[in-house]
């Protein structure tokens, strides 16, 4: 039995609590890298090197965001952080 009182329990839904994803990585995320991409193929004239390079930091995002959805918010703190153990 739960010793929760009646009424003060809801279920949540996972979608409630993750990020805003567009191409499976967050949102502001994917934004950036299509402003950079689309910056260097069309105002740098060079579409051969922008749409490659949209690509591969488009895979490494949704490879980030798979494993942790929060990864945008997570990562500079954790490289603020001194090393420890140098492992």
């Amino acid at each position: 039995m739960r010793d929760e009182l009646e009424g003060y329990c809801i279920p949540l839904r996972t979608s409630l609590t993750r990020p805003l994803l567009l191409g499976g990585v967050p949102r502001t995320f994917a934004i950036l890298n299509a402003t950079v991409a689309a910056a260097i193929a069309f105002g740098l004239q060079q579409p051969l090197i922008g749409l490659p390079l949209w690509l591969v930091i488009q895979s490494a995002g949704a490879y980030a965001s798979a494993r942790d959805a929060w990864f945008l918010e997570t990562w500079p703190r954790a490289m603020a952080k001194p090393a420890f153990f140098n492992v």
